[in-house]
């Protein structure tokens, strides 16, 4: 191998075959997120203006009504968490409103099926106990897609 001196044949080819490991390596990585932001992209967005507009309704329970006690945001945290990371849930199920208020949970939104509903309460309860959880979340199924002609 050669000292200090400028690279041999063998070493100046190993270079090359690093960089161009690392450019390929580059490339497919950037392939895979493109990949993957546009799945996310082309999912329908959830929408639940009607929804809100709800909530403006003297005493009901809102977000904004959430204690700051360091115990209702551990509770909501995790309700979220558990939420999220159940990649079997729609987009719909993941952004129910989780309220906590003095460990008593409320759970406000639509979701796509009876299956997410109670799937959205039994997270909930498993974290709280099925006595705190108040559910108040509704059913709004996917449209109907037109048929093809």
């Amino acid at each position: 191998m050669g000292g200090c001196g400028a690279p041999t044949q063998l070493e100046g080819q190993r270079m090359h075959q690093h960089r161009l490991r690392r450019v390929v390596h580059a490339v497919v990585s950037a392939a895979v997120c493109a990949s993957t932001a546009i799945t996310v992209l082309a999912q329908t967005p959830a929408d639940n203006t009607k929804v809100n507009s709800q909530d403006r309704a003297k005493g009901e329970v809102t977000a904004d009504q959430q204690k700051e006690n360091a115990g209702d945001r551990d509770i909501a945290s995790k309700i979220r968490k558990s939420l999220v990371s159940d990649k079997t849930l729609s987009t719909y199920a993941h952004n129910v409103k989780v309220i906590a208020q003095d460990g008593q949970v409320t759970l406000k939104g639509p979701v796509r099926s009876d299956d997410e509903k109670q799937a959205v309460e039994a997270k909930a309860a498993a974290v709280v106990g099925a006595a705190h959880v108040t559910n108040e979340i509704s059913v709004a199924p996917a449209p109907a897609k037109p048929a093809k002609q």
